[in-house]
């Protein structure tokens, strides 16, 4: 595993009141940053940062407004931004193919899923920029690069993610910000609700957070702009080797470049 001194840096993590957030707040800690927790849950949060000396952010991260106020609090009472985990996430709970859908529950899984992730990226590039560069983490999954038929919404929004972080990390290269998405595995962690007890009957290994946070620090040391990588049980956290598509009549010439348009 590679390594990476983020001594005198800040970091910004949401959904850092337990789970893979939380111990990626400690992992980036002990690597010396000071860390912003940011969650829904104030209590949990102010745990968190407490537990590593750095400072809680109360917030839903599906209001527009959440993510500019929490970049412009860390720059506020830490003096910078250097590296962002945008962790916070929930599950489908529904098919989605149906005409069952609760329009509801399926907005507020946009809303954290993917809003969030749009709405922090556009809230710290400027903060990144006022320190010529950062890293920018993602939190999605392997839902986000192959099917799982078990949560189509899920997929759905995890899909939108990697293919932002892949497009936003191309877009940003050039101001020495690295944008990344990790794809783990199943983690041990609340969002699998009783799904749980099927792996552990299935015999079915899942990743620990400590396992993730440990993938989060390899893609801050290694991570290229819009990158995927994933983490397994018992493997390394490695680059996922996406396919190309054919290009005009069948060839490798790319489309040209025109923002705004299809």
């Amino acid at each position: 595993m590679s390594t990476v001194d983020l001594t005198g840096r800040v970091a910004l993590v949401t959904g850092g009141a337990g789970g893979i957030g939380s111990a990626v707040a400690r992992r980036l800690a002990k690597l010396g940053a000071q860390v912003a927790v940011l969650d829904l849950d104030a209590v949990g949060a102010h745990r968190v940062a407490s537990s590593v000396g750095g400072i809680a952010i109360a917030g839903d991260v599906s209001d527009p407004a959440t993510m500019p106020a929490a970049v412009a609090q860390v720059e506020r009472e830490l003096g910078r931004l250097d590296v962002v985990h945008l962790n916070a996430g929930i599950g489908g709970g529904q098919a989605g193919v149906d005409d069952a859908l609760d329009v509801a529950r399926y907005r507020k899984l946009v809303g954290v899923n993917v809003d969030h992730v749009v709405y922090g990226l556009c809230a710290a590039v400027p903060a990144l920029r006022r320190q010529g560069g950062g890293k920018v983490v993602i939190t999605a999954s392997l839902a986000g690069i192959t099917a799982m038929p078990s949560d189509p919404l899920y997929t759905l929004t995890k899909h939108a993610v990697v293919g932002y972080a892949r497009a936003a990390g191309k877009a940003l290269a050039g101001d020495n910000i690295t944008v990344s998405a990790l794809c783990p595995g199943f983690v041990d962690t609340l969002l699998l609700g009783g799904a749980k007890e099927e792996f552990a009957a299935a015999g079915f290994p899942l990743l620990t957070p400590s396992d993730v946070a440990e993938a989060v620090q390899s893609v801050l040391a290694d991570g290229g702009p819009g990158e995927a990588w994933i983490i397994q049980p018992g493997g390394r956290a490695t680059a996922y080797d996406f396919r190309g598509v054919p290009g005009v009549g069948g060839g490798q010439l790319p489309p040209p470049v025109v923002l705004g348009r299809v």
